[in-house]
């Protein structure tokens, strides 16, 4: 799989990198928890197993780079299944001047190369965010209420408790328990076109500012892939950073110290660009019709030595 993935990139003249797995860095995305690891000999700081090579191949592309690539280990702190394990191979790619359908394009051609003969026969759907929720829930996700989605989840007491008052948390559970569980199993669904809320390290919608150009690449309810047309502006991303810490301080999370390189990296000129992250794992779970990421990895982590 890896072979025909590199395969792809070479015929597409996209150049493979290698970035660092540890940095005095910490993604700060209230939904991704890092592995920190504490003060010792060569930094006085902590320093943090990296969550994706973004940040640093989002640096290489402002100095100068082309289309770039990375298949890389990367780790995530709380994430431990059926469809997760903390360790796991991550295939990160960026394409230069493409917009949302060419990435979207781009993304199911790489999931096509992947997969070979395993790949579903039927054509991938594509599904507007707003309308996903619309047909799944009955659901104006512009005009709905943190209370609205609570009561759509038959939420009690208990659940209403955990999840809290904010909007988006409350269409994350239901996009999960409702949206995605409804998608076909037997064909690829593109979810696209994020709330503004969620745009994550998008940009906005040009045409639609309610909207970001961030989309999901789904399997029935199982994400393989994740991709924005990339925020340029170093100004509006340090503000999304410091909301993410501000979220994280307000739920009693560990505030992440936010990446200045990249930013100067962004101030000194990111070029309009694109970028996706998938798991191999996943796409080796779909090439083997697996249910458990942990059938289709050598060394797994059940939480015991």
């Amino acid at each position: 799989m890896l072979q025909r993935i590199r395969e792809y990139f070479r015929g597409q003249h996209v150049l493979e990198v290698d970035t660092p797995a540890l940095s005095p860095f910490a993604v700060s995305d209230t939904h991704i928890e890092s592995f920190e690891i504490g003060s010792c000999g060569v930094s006085p700081r902590p320093l943090y197993l990296q969550t994706s090579p973004e940040f640093h191949m989002k640096r290489l592309l402002a100095a100068g780079y082309p289309d770039i690539y990375s298949i890389c280990r990367v780790f995530r702190d709380g994430e431990a299944g059926r469809r997760h394990q903390p360790e796991f191979t991550m295939i990160e790619w960026y394409r230069l001047g493409m917009g949302l359908e060419g990435i979207i394009d781009d993304t199911l051609r790489v999931i096509a190369a992947a997969l070979g003969d395993t790949a579903p026969d039927q054509a991938p759907q594509m599904v507007d965010y707003r309308s996903a929720f619309a047909s799944a829930c009955g659901i104006d996700i512009d005009t709905v209420s943190a209370a609205d989605l609570a009561r759509a989840a038959d939420a009690d007491d208990e659940l209403r408790q955990a999840v809290g008052g904010e909007k988006d948390d409350w269409l994350d559970l239901l996009l999960a328990v409702r949206v995605v569980a409804a998608f076909p199993r037997n064909r690829l669904t593109v979810l696209r076109h994020f709330p503004a809320s969620q745009a994550a390290l998008a940009r906005l919608c040009p045409a639609d500012a309610t909207v970001a150009d961030r989309f999901e690449v789904f399997l029935g309810p199982v994400e393989l892939a994740n991709g924005y047309v990339e925020l340029t502006d170093a100004d509006e991303q340090a503000a999304r950073m410091a909301k993410d810490n501000e979220q994280r301080r307000a739920r009693g999370r560990p505030v992440r110290p936010v990446d200045r390189l990249l930013l100067d990296a962004l101030r000194s000129g990111l070029p309009p660009c694109a970028g996706v992250a998938m798991g191999l794992e996943r796409l080796q779970m779909l090439h083997d019709s697996a249910e458990d990421m942990r059938d289709v990895v050598t060394f797994d982590f059940r939480g015991s030595a």
